[in-house]
């Protein structure tokens, strides 16, 4: 009996989610597909890669960990014209977001939108990552992180982070502008773990103000604070972690909880501080 509670936990977080205004349904194909092979696999996504809507989110140097939380008028079911679609209304009709509520307002509907379920949430940020940088480097961080993650060596972490940073090629910055933006780097971060299907929460809000990143593992709760140097001049994020001491709305329920504070050099593009403490 456990089992097949298990089972079904783990199905409906792959495969069901999608939302209509109605109740929730599964993704058929996948679940056509998982039944045959028995193992899963973000199967849908394998049909091909969005790269279309991965450079409209760079385009727009979109906050990628806002999109999981997004909201949208009636836009989102009207029809539009390709060349000035926005983000939001792309994701959603193209089933990358479902509708999690809706709420009427002065005559019209809000839409608040969110991934539908495991498969996209984890397979989408896999292929933003593949944006950047190899699928090789890539793939060979993700399993080094999942280990880190697990034994709380954060100083492999940071290895794993500033040797993904160093692989961005420098053509692609010529592209773009966006290396001078925290939220680039936040971003980043949120993506490899995301990617990895564990619990990740962006602008995480406390009663003293809101955690750039949380990261929730097992019994480990990691918390991180970005910041954007120019030069070598620290901006004191991990003082800042101590100060808001943000670490405490997760006492009680992690048995370990570290404070991570992550610096770039948007010069270097890459990491020039990374500093934690276990509290």
């Amino acid at each position: 009996f456990p089992f097949f509670i298990h089972f079904y936990v783990d199905f409906y977080k792959w495969y069901n989610g999608y939302n209509f205004l109605g109740e929730k349904v599964y993704n058929p194909f996948d679940v056509l597909l998982f039944l045959d092979k028995k193992i899963y696999r973000p199967y849908w996504f394998e049909t091909g890669t969005p790269t279309f809507l991965i450079k409209l989110l760079m385009k727009e140097r979109y906050y990628l960990p806002e999109i999981e939380n997004l909201r949208a008028g009636e836009e989102i079911i009207e029809s539009f014209e390709i060349e000035t679609i926005q983000p939001e209304v792309l994701l959603f009709q193209t089933g990358y977001l479902t509708i999690k509520s809706v709420e009427r307002e002065i005559g019209m509907n809000i839409y608040n939108l969110t991934y539908p379920n495991l498969e996209v949430k984890s397979a989408i940020n896999r292929h933003i990552l593949n944006y950047f940088t190899d699928l090789r480097s890539k793939d060979r961080n993700m399993i080094g992180l999942i280990k880190a993650i697990k034994k709380a060596e954060i100083g492999k972490m940071k290895e794993i982070f500033y040797g993904f940073f160093a692989s961005i090629p420098s053509d692609w910055y010529r592209k773009n502008d966006i290396e001078k933006y925290e939220g680039f780097y936040a971003s980043v971060f949120y993506e490899y773990f995301a990617a990895l299907g564990i619990e990740v929460k962006a602008e995480d809000v406390t009663n003293k103000g809101r955690i750039d990143l949380t990261v929730r593992f097992e019994e480990k709760c990691y918390i991180f604070e970005f910041k954007v140097i120019e030069g070598k001049e620290k901006k004191g994020a991990l003082e800042q972690l101590k100060e808001k001491r943000y670490h405490e709305k997760y006492k009680g329920k992690c048995k370990e909880i570290y404070i991570i504070g992550v610096e770039f050099d948007k010069e270097e593009r890459n990491i020039a501080y990374f500093e934690w403490e276990r509290v």
